[in-house]
Parts: C-alpha cells; sequence; structure tokens
C-alpha cells in the first residue's frame, strides 16, 4: 500500500511539473504584453515590468481591424464545423456499418491523407479556389476545412463502438438506412461529434499559412493571419503582438472550458473499438 502511494505522488508530481511547463509560454505573453518595447527586448530579460502598460491592448485594437477579424474567423469557423461533421459522419457511418466492395481499401486511402503534410495541398488548393474566383472572400477560408479525413477517423470509431442490435432492431422496425443514422446513431455519437467540432474550431482557429495564401486583404483575414501583420521585417513591437494574441485566445479558452468533459470523452472513445 505504502508503494503505491509513493508512486501516485511521483505521478501526480510529474504531472503538475508538466502542467507547469506548459503554463509558461502564456504566462510570458500575458507579462510581455504588460511590458514596454524596451523592456521585451532587454537582455537578460526582466521578469516584471516596471510599470503595466494596459496601453498595449488599446494600441493593438485600434492598429488591426479586429471586429472584421473576429467575423471573419467566426465564420470560417461555423462553416468549417458544418461542413466537416456532416461529410465526416456520413463517411464514417458508410465505412463503420455498410458492406461495399473497396470498402477498406478506401479507408486506407483516408487514413494516407492524414499522414500526407498540409503544405503538399496548398498548391492544389489555391489553383480550385482562383479558378473558381473565390480568392478573397469567406469561401477561400472555409473549402480546405470542409472535409476532414481526421473526422472521419475520429467518428468511425465511435460507430464501431455501437451494438450492431440497436441498428438491426431499427430496420426491422422499418425504418430506412438514412433514418437510422440521422434518429439512432448520430445521438449515440454526440461525444464524438462535440469533440470533432471542437478539434475543427480549434485547427480552424490557428491556421496561419492558408489565409495568408488565399486572401490578401487584411480586411478578409481571420484573427491568425491578420496578427501576423504585427510581425515586422525589421523590427516587431512584441508587447502589442502578445497584446494582440491575448485578445485573440480567449474564446477558444472559453470554449475548450465549456465543452471541457465532451471533448475529454470523444478523445477517450477514439480507442474503444477497432
Amino acid at each position: 500500500m505504502g508503494c503505491s502511494k509513493n508512486k501516485a505522488w511521483v505521478v501526480h508530481c510529474l504531472l503538475i511539473a508538466g502542467a507547469l511547463t506548459m503554463l509558461i509560454p502564456f504566462l510570458w505573453m500575458i507579462i510581455t504584453s504588460l511590458k514596454t518595447l524596451m523592456e521585451s527586448t532587454m537582455i537578460p530579460p526582466t521578469l516584471i515590468p516596471s510599470t503595466c502598460q494596459w496601453s498595449n491592448y488599446a494600441d493593438v485594437w485600434n492598429s488591426l481591424p479586429f471586429a472584421a477579424f473576429y467575423a471573419n474567423t467566426f465564420g470560417m469557423i461555423f462553416f468549417r464545423i458544418l461542413g466537416s461533421v456532416f461529410f465526416s459522419a456520413t463517411a464514417a457511418y458508410a465505412f463503420a456499418r455498410i458492406e461495399f466492395p473497396g470498402r477498406d481499401f478506401l479507408f486506407g486511402i483516408v487514413l494516407v491523407t492524414m499522414m500526407i503534410p498540409g503544405q503538399l495541398f496548398l498548391i492544389p488548393q489555391y489553383d480550385i479556389v482562383a479558378k473558381l474566383g473565390m480568392l478573397n472572400t469567406m469561401f477561400a477560408l472555409v473549402m480546405p476545412g470542409i472535409v476532414s479525413a481526421f473526422g472521419t477517423f475520429l467518428l468511425r470509431q465511435f460507430f464501431l463502438s455501437i451494438p450492431k442490435e440497436l441498428e438491426e432492431a431499427a430496420i426491422l422496425d422499418g425504418c430506412s438506412r438514412w433514418q437510422v443514422f440521422w434518429k439512432i446513431m448520430l445521438p449515440l455519437t454526440r461525444s464524438g461529434l462535440i469533440a470533432l467540432g471542437i478539434f475543427t474550431a480549434l485547427f480552424a482557429w490557428k491556421d496561419l499559412m492558408w489565409p495568408l495564401i488565399a486572401n490578401t486583404s487584411l480586411e478578409e483575414m481571420p484573427l491568425a493571419s491578420g496578427l501576423a501583420s504585427l510581425q515586422g521585417q525589421y523590427s516587431t513591437n512584441f508587447p502589442q503582438l502578445m497584446a494582440g494574441s491575448m485578445i485573440a485566445i480567449w474564446p477558444m479558452l472559453l470554449l475548450f472550458v465549456i465543452f471541457q468533459k465532451h471533448f475529454i470523452e470523444g478523445i477517450s472513445g477514439t480507442g474503444s473499438k477497432s
């Protein structure tokens, strides 16, 4: 008993140390956002600012169109979640429950796309958006995230974990395949759908490279790409950059706090059955 308690104590200490290590960048961002430009570039660095410069937040807010950034970001997240959840759920259900020729081969192709670096898709994606005449539009921001190979894999694991007897009973009662999917299977995978929505929102929120390629107008940028304009070629106002980052991250922190239970259930459920 004493040995197990000692092991638990060691594990808890390691977890606490890991959590504190993860918090260090956030704490440094908060501290830097309250410094002067001179204090942020001092060597050795200063830990605590002499006077908290709350004006950095007002300056960065006034220097960039944050209202447009938020509108573009929320619009991009909404349509990406809508497309990703719908298409991933339908594809996952087909791969998990419907027998058809080449099913395993096609699912293998889906898994292969998860192993290919996303940068390789930038040129084809840009070519598609350009030929459609959709550069500098919301469609350009949304298009790459409408279909998600990761979401298909994630929801397939949830569908596989549901007993087949429920589906067979519904079919015997006269339900069509679509009714089984919509009225029975989807409600039972609620945690997975919420987890996929959170993942999609997170990936969209931090998407930097694609919006910079597809949209050149600052007014059409989401938050991550808009903040990149604060990065100068020769010098950068780090306090304002950190203040802008603080303004940008609070919605995602709030989203995780509200849905953390479903997020954890979604992660844990992916390995329930293969």
